[in-house]
């Protein structure tokens, strides 16, 4: 009996593991081959089914296996496919449904320069919308015609974005922990929620600004692109006066409203066949697939090194780890074939120690290629750090950047052992200050100086960095520094930044810096590749068996969902067994648009 339960339990397991081979490979093999296209058709833009990081990503394994189908594309790819769509007469119209897009600030900005410029080639977009989103109509916008659902029940989330600080000092007290904070600059108000209950002026200060200036970028383009004036759409907004689809209508927002029947006929009608079932849609991720299939094959590149994500310490291979990061500059810089280097930085920043690796790396590789910045979402603090020197830096004008400033943050559990665990500690040392950094008492006087002391002197380094980096005094390093975070519009206002551009925009500037012969806009005669190579779907789920489910994914879809991805991060970032971790460079928080 127990024989023949070990042999179904093993017969079971291989068979497991046959299906698992099975599945994979067939996922992989999908995720490599181009798929066949329609001779003519209709660019389908889906939202609820394609997704723009900044770089493509294989499908998950597990959200396969759970039904959900959401493909993940490039910020680079999509915006070739969609200048690709602009001269292909294969392609007839974009149709975009943008409600459910749940993109970066700063993706959202270039997706919808990229499709600006398609309409400037003479071809349609149609945008219809069930509910209005700020993200959504920010993308619809730049289209000829935006419908929107004449049933009942269609509504509106457009209210201008928004960002969440979050305080924990309260429940830290009650839970007996005090968290020891130290740093430099007024405006560095990273570890701010862990010491108060409520944003410090400063803190206020500056994120009222970077709003305001974000918000400015949104409002003026989708104001201008319906025929208004950026005050016209606020008082609108701010009146609640935009509720119900006729609401839209009224306030040209929208230019009609269609029922699902009509919705067809107007797709139909506009790619000039008879009936909707004769519309041929070619799924964006699909046509994204076959335009990178056929990209040039040149034997001389550009390289866009991606730094995407938290700074830390070490090898990992999820986020912007110091020692990984610095190997593969340094691997690019030594391929002869790679004539210069866009670096794209779409980070909040982190460990001083992994973006002190990751500069010395980038300072070896200017000397030989240019290294041309362009930030995304986010290149603050540890991001800024690593680009500074860079030999010209775009911004999109939504990034959110600066941050200059450095803090330390050591937790003291000796009165939650005490409070809650009932447990004391006895320290044997062998000398007066062995125990500083058990996290099992406070700091004394001297300990806190000398912390003090060390943030001081790491500021100080990051000053002389962007002083260099950027060609500014000292002093006015120092009076736009302060850990004050910037949107990329203000960034080129005082010097942060270069130009407001595109990844795009930086990789054409490349291109033309390193040849002679370079025929303007045309990147024809360049092979641009990507590093690090993205994670396979056997990697990934490798990963995920191996225990790495992220905190955050068992608050998704809840109130808690920005609070718990901002705590995943900081526990990825702040590494309690590593003492370089405790020097930080990291922005205070992350804006997720109130979609």
């Amino acid at each position: 009996m127990v024989l023949a339960v070990i042999c179904g339990v093993f017969i079971c397991s291989i068979l497991t593991f046959i299906i698992g081979v099975t599945f994979l490979s067939a996922v992989a093999a999908a995720g490599s081959a181009t798929t066949a296209l329609p001779k003519q058709g209709v660019l389908l833009m889906d939202m609820t089914k394609v997704t723009v990081a900044e770089q493509a990503q294989e499908a998950d394994p597990i959200s396969m296996l759970q039904g959900i189908d959401m493909q993940t594309v490039g910020l680079w790819d999509a915006v070739q496919a969609i200048n690709a769509a602009a001269y292909d007469n294969s392609i007839q119209y974009i149709y975009l449904k943008p409600e459910s897009a749940q993109l970066g600030m700063g993706h959202l900005y270039e997706l919808r320069k990229a499709l600006e410029n398609f309409r400037k080639n003479g071809k349609a977009i149609v945008s219809y919308m069930d509910v209005v989103t700020n993200s959504g109509y920010y993308l619809a916008s730049v289209s000829d015609k935006i419908y929107m659902t004449s049933h009942q029940g269609g509504t509106s989330m457009f209210f201008g974005i928004s960002g969440q600080l979050y305080f924990l000092k309260d429940i830290l007290d009650r839970l007996g922990v005090n968290v020891q904070l130290i740093r430099h600059g007024k405006y560095k108000s990273a570890g701010e929620m862990y010491i108060k209950s409520e944003a410090s002026p400063e803190n206020m200060e500056q994120n009222r600004a970077m709003i305001s200036a974000i918000w400015s970028t949104y409002s003026k383009e989708m104001a201008e692109s319906r025929g208004l004036s950026a005050d016209q759409l606020n008082a609108m907004i701010d009146g609640l006066v935009l509720n119900s689809p006729e609401d839209f209508l009224n306030a040209g927002l929208v230019d009609g409203l269609l029922t699902s029947e009509e919705l067809k006929d107007k797709l139909a009608s506009l790619a000039v066949v008879d009936s909707y079932k004769d519309v041929k849609f070619i799924n964006f991720a699909d046509y994204v697939t076959n335009v990178s299939a056929v990209a040039p094959k040149a034997k001389q590149k550009i390289a866009v090194i991606y730094a995407d994500g938290n700074i830390v310490d070490g090898t990992d291979s999820r986020d912007v780890a110091g020692d990984r990061f610095a190997s593969i500059i340094a691997k690019v810089r030594a391929d002869s074939t790679v004539k210069a280097v866009v670096f794209r930085v779409n980070s909040p920043g982190g460990s001083v120690l992994a973006s002190e690796k990751i500069k010395a790396e980038i300072d070896r590789m200017n000397e030989v290629k240019p290294v041309i910045a362009s930030y995304g979402n986010y290149a603050a603090s540890g991001g800024y750090w690593i680009s500074a020197a860079c030999s010209r830096i775009f911004s999109d004008p939504t990034t959110l950047t600066g941050s200059i400033g450095v803090f330390s943050m050591i937790p003291d559990f000796s009165g939650t052992m005490k409070k809650i665990a009932h447990v004391t500690f006895t320290p044997v040392n062998s000398n007066r200050h062995s125990d500083m950094l058990s996290m099992m008492r406070p700091f004394d006087s001297d300990e806190y100086a000398y912390m003090q002391d060390a943030v001081e002197d790491i500021y100080g380094r990051f000053v002389s960095i962007v002083s260099g980096g950027r060609d500014l005094t000292p002093d006015y390093v120092d009076s736009i520094a302060q850990g004050r975070v910037w949107a990329g519009s203000e960034a080129v206002e005082i010097g942060l930044v270069d130009e407001l551009g595109t990844l795009e925009d930086a990789i054409r500037y490349a291109a033309n810096l390193v040849s002679e012969d370079y025929e303007a806009g045309n990147l024809n005669n360049w092979k641009v590749e990507a590093y690090p190579k993205t994670q396979t779907t056997l990697e990934m789920l490798m990963q995920k068996m191996n225990g790495t489910t992220e905190v955050a994914q068992i608050f998704q879809d809840t109130p808690f969902a920005s609070l718990a991805s901002s705590a995943a991060d900081w526990a990825k970032m702040f590494d309690m067994g590593k003492k370089e971790s405790f020097m930080l460079a990291r922005m205070p928080y992350e804006v997720v648009w109130n979609r």
